[in-house]
């Protein structure tokens, strides 16, 4: 089967664009923004001033992150600028989850579904983050005595990338002959899972996407 290339120009996203660097000090971050959008707005801090009815020594410490400013506060900040409540705090960079497994010190685990001989080692996980996604990097180990399990089947999406030994692979009914260096993704919802053992050992990476729970 040929693997069709994908369009380019839906690839939109640039991997190495770089944010400007988010503030980790709250009051110093809502400053900024507040500070950014008077002036783009082309308001003087007097300007600000009479639409909020706060004062010009006030304005001052808020944009130079010298004071807390209260909940109402904001609200009445963000109602001048015309913007959402929320947007004066984008500039607030919160604390972001990384986590180093090493080489063999994945842990084993049963995963919900897994069946004799197929060994699944976690290769990470991170709880509740702002992007909204679940990730699950798993090495998966199909010796001689695995069984042929070809129903797994859970929301996601999933990317296998195979690493040695050769598989048939099953999504939905089409069967895929996976051998090193082979990728496979998919949408996990439907039946899929490895039905033809054809050079054992096989090791391949599992790894799992799904919405994060509310």
């Amino acid at each position: 089967m040929t693997t069709k290339r994908p369009d380019q120009d839906k690839l939109t996203q640039n991997p190495h664009a770089l944010r400007e660097a988010p503030e980790r000090n709250l009051e110093v971050a809502i400053g900024r923004v507040v500070r950014d959008l008077r002036k783009r707005q082309r308001m003087t801090g007097s300007d600000l001033a009479v639409q909020t009815g706060l004062s010009v020594g006030m304005l001052s410490k808020i944009e130079n992150g010298l004071i807390s400013p209260s909940l109402n506060t904001l609200q009445v900040l963000a109602n001048a600028l015309r913007v959402p409540l929320v947007q004066l705090f984008q500039g607030y960079g919160e604390p972001r989850g990384a986590m180093h497994v090493k080489s063999g010190e994945g842990v084993e685990i049963d995963r919900a579904g897994t069946r004799a001989g197929h060994q699944y080692h976690l290769l990470g996980h991170i709880g509740s983050n702002e992007s909204g996604v679940v990730v699950e990097p798993y090495m998966i180990v199909l010796t001689a005595e695995s069984d042929r399990f070809p129903t797994f089947q859970h929301e996601g999406i999933e990317l296998l990338y195979m690493l040695e030994g050769t598989v048939g692979y099953r999504h939905g009914e089409q069967v895929y002959r996976l051998e090193p260096g082979d990728t496979l993704l998919f949408d996990a919802d439907a039946p899929h899972g490895p039905v033809d053992l054809i050079d054992l050992p096989a090791r391949y990476l599992s790894i799992i996407t799904y919405p994060q729970s509310k």
